[in-house]
């Protein structure tokens, strides 16, 4: 694995730290959400990979990671989102805000999330080690499906969405 980087709850760095011991011991880090929505409106969504050594399986925000040290946030979505849906959009900060989770494996998420929004209207070309499965799907649609299955969905991506919903489909209607 490799480090992250841990921060106070300003988004000041404090440190860096291997990545899964800081979701082992819930520590505070900087992270990142994409959402990619196509000319329709609709929203692009990622299977995570099985073998993935948390949350393998789970549909998820159309990509998630975290900066490497001296790596700007905006630079690690655009890499992240090559990596791992294969292809390049344009993104524009949205918010960010801290949120806490438990996940399986008894380890922990602890993020300062930062969320991003991009627009983009072809097939990905995921990578397999990374996402299962991707769809588009309607906001409407999607919010059913998660009362519906909670369980389908990562956690963070249901606390993200529901954080941000709003503030996205305002800033997607614009």
């Amino acid at each position: 694995m490799s480090d992250i980087i841990l921060v106070d709850e300003k988004d000041n760095q404090i440190g860096q730290m291997d990545k899964l011991e800081v979701h082992q011991k819930g520590l505070l880090h900087r992270a990142f959400s994409v959402f990619i929505f196509n000319d329709l409106n609709q929203l692009l969504l990622q299977k995570r990979a099985i073998d993935k050594y948390h949350s393998g399986g789970l549909w998820t925000n159309t990509c998630c990671s975290h900066p490497e040290a001296g790596e700007s946030v905006e630079d690690a979505c655009a890499r992240r989102l090559e990596e791992e849906m294969g292809f390049k959009a344009k993104l524009n900060f949205v918010t960010s805000f801290i949120y806490k989770a438990e996940l399986d494996n008894q380890l922990t998420e602890h993020e300062f999330d930062h969320v991003f929004i991009g627009t983009y209207n072809a097939a990905p070309d995921p990578n397999s080690y990374e996402v299962s499965d991707w769809k588009y799907m309607d906001i409407a649609e999607l919010e059913k499906e998660i009362e519906i299955h909670p369980n389908n969905y990562t956690i963070w991506f249901r606390i993200i969405f529901e954080e941000v919903k709003n503030h996205i489909l305002g800033v997607k209607k614009k």
